[in-house]
This record gives structure tokens, sequence and C-alpha cells, in this order.
């Protein structure tokens, strides 16, 4: 069987928490009345500080209801090149909410709240695009799970303060730096105006992400969830998934990171173009192959032949991440793959 680790999304539910879906009680949530999604809202928003959370069936559907209860059409969201809300949602911030985007370049997607700030243009009158809110990613995927210091998002939050800017985090990952940084849960929530978490990465829930503000916005967002088609009946069968995840598998991330770690050490041993390691924060390691002469592609496929699936995210960048249905045994083999591959 192939290892397969091109992201954290490819893992299958285990038999224990399929026994909890098979026996969540269950309502039509279109309604509001799924006792065990109505749960796993509350819970979400109350490790987070947060008033009210609304269940969405992904991430960036997460994210686009959040941004737009802090952004008007016409008005502009500030946040880094490569995050995943401008590169990976296929526009939708401007396609369904016409909200326009401009972008700050970070080395790693690692976050200095100078350099949002600096280019944020409030109030700009009648003439210009007003910027209303910044969003930040934590962890950050493209930067390579780049865990974000807790002191630049206090700084962001005191500056946006100043200038009357909304922010919003893009938290997908934000179960793998709070086992990788200590901070906790509440901590970073008390920052954000609006939050994205998503249950179906590295925690291993099949499905959903959960958007969490306060209840008035959370109850927007919901008429809005309905009207992007996303208004869902029984779906305590997913939020038990979630439940189930968060109970227990947010402290083992820290094997993941291990694992992630093991890996960027192995590879710098071949060749220290490709990585360094102290980057390796949680579960991503981003290959450079800007000093070989293949392509991400071809590393992809050399690897795949051999049985390990990576992804190859562009010419010259590859990424492997680690999740739950990866083991030690796995790791080594992956690792003696990768090796092979790179050297071919």
């Amino acid at each position: 069987m192939a290892i397969d680790l091109r992201s954290d999304t490819v893992t299958r539910p285990s038999t224990a928490m399929r026994e909890a879906i098979a026996h969540a009680p269950v309502g039509d949530d279109v309604y509001s009345d799924d006792p065990t999604v109505n749960s796993l809202e509350e819970r979400v928003a109350a490790m987070f500080g947060k008033e009210a959370g609304v269940f969405t069936p992904t991430g960036s559907l997460a994210n686009q209801l959040a941004i737009r209860m802090l952004v008007a059409p016409g008005e502009e969201l500030i946040a880094e090149t490569n995050s995943h809300i401008v590169r990976a949602e296929l526009g939708a911030a401007a396609v369904f909410s016409g909200i326009t985007t401009r972008t700050f370049p970070a080395k790693n997607g690692l976050l200095k709240a100078a350099d949002a700030l600096e280019i944020a243009r409030p109030n700009s009158g009648p003439y210009l695009v007003s910027t209303t809110a910044i969003a930040v990613e934590n962890t950050h995927n493209f930067g390579g799970g780049t865990v974000q210091p807790i002191t630049e998002i206090a700084a962001l939050r005191k500056g946006a303060d100043e200038i009357g800017v909304a922010l919003h985090l893009d938290g997908a990952r934000i179960w793998n730096a709070h086992v990788a940084s200590g901070v906790s849960f509440t901590e970073y929530g008390k920052y954000f105006d609006t939050i994205s978490v998503c249950l179906s990465k590295g925690l291993g829930a099949p499905v959903g992400s959960i958007m969490l503000s306060t209840k008035d916005r959370v109850a927007k967002a919901r008429v809005w969830r309905k009207r992007y088609g996303a208004g869902m009946r029984q779906i305590g069968l997913l939020a038990a998934g979630a439940h189930y995840a968060l109970d227990n598998n947010i402290d083992r991330l820290a094997e993941d990171h291990r694992r992630a770690k093991e890996i960027a050490v192995a590879i710098a041993s071949v060749d220290a173009s490709l990585i360094d390691p102290t980057t390796v924060q949680t579960n991503i390691v981003g290959l450079d192959l800007a000093a070989l002469p293949i392509t991400a592609a071809e590393l992809a496929q050399r690897c795949r032949d051999a049985g390990l699936w990576i992804s190859a995210l562009g010419p010259k960048y590859a990424r492997l991440v680690t999740h739950l249905d990866f083991d030690d045994a796995q790791c080594a083999e992956a690792i003696e793959i990768l090796k092979k591959a790179l050297v071919a």
C-alpha cells in the first residue's frame, strides 16, 4: 500500500471514530435541531473564547463566510502573498463577495505585524479602496507549516485597533500551532474577530470546519452558508467524528511534528539546499528544488513509482505532510524512497 503524504486531509476515520459516528444523535441542522453539531459548535467556540460557531463542510467556506462578515463588497482584505485564502480558494472572495485583496510577502509565511500594517489603508475615501480586515494564517501552509509568533499577532491586533481594521484567523492548522508553541487556544482566539478552524486535517475527522465569531456574525454567516448551498441536514454524523477528534487527536500531533522533522533532517543530509530543518516546526515539509536539475513533478513521479505520494505545488516546490495514518516504519521507508529519488 502506498504511503500518502500529499496532505493531512488523506486520513481515514479510525474504527473508534466510526463507532462514534454511527451512534451520534442527529437532527435537521437547517432547523438547528441537530444536537451533536450544536454541541460541537458550542464546544469549539468556548475553546477559543468566542460566542458562537457555525459548522461548514470545508475550510474554504469557513474562511469565506468569515471575511464576508468583516469586509463589504468593494473593500479590501490584506493577507500574505502565499496565504491559502489568496492562493488556494480560487478567487472566492472576489467571486462571491466582491472583496478585493492586497498582499505582502513574508519569508516562509512568517508574520511581521509591520508588514501588514504598513500597507493597510483604512478609510480611503471615495476614490481609493479602503482596507477593512487583515487575515493571518496559522500555521502557514505554503510557508511550510510556520507557526506565527504570538508577539507579532499581539502587535498586529494593537496596530489594527489603532486604525480600525478587523482581524481574521485562518486557523486550519491552529491545532498544530498550539501543540508546537504551547500557546493556548483562548490566547490565540482573543486577538481575532473571526476564526476558521479545520477538523479534517491533522485531527483526522472525515469532513468539516467551523467559523467562529460573535453570535451576531455567526447568525448572519449561517444565512450565507444556506445561500451558498451548504445548509446541511443530519450532520451530527460528521460532528461526532469531529468530537472524537477533539477528544483524542490533539496531543498526538506532536508525533506528526517529530516525523516531519526526521524527514527534513534526512533530506538536508542529501542536499542542504532542499530544506533547512530548523524551519520545520509542525507537520509540513516543503522542498525547494531550485538547485536540482529535476522538477517537483518529476520528483513526485519518481516517488510515486516507488510507493510514496507527495505533492508538486510549483515547478520547483514539493510538499510532504505527515499525519495520523503515517507511522514510524512508514517514515523510515519514506526517507529511503526520497533519498533514492533525489539522487537518481
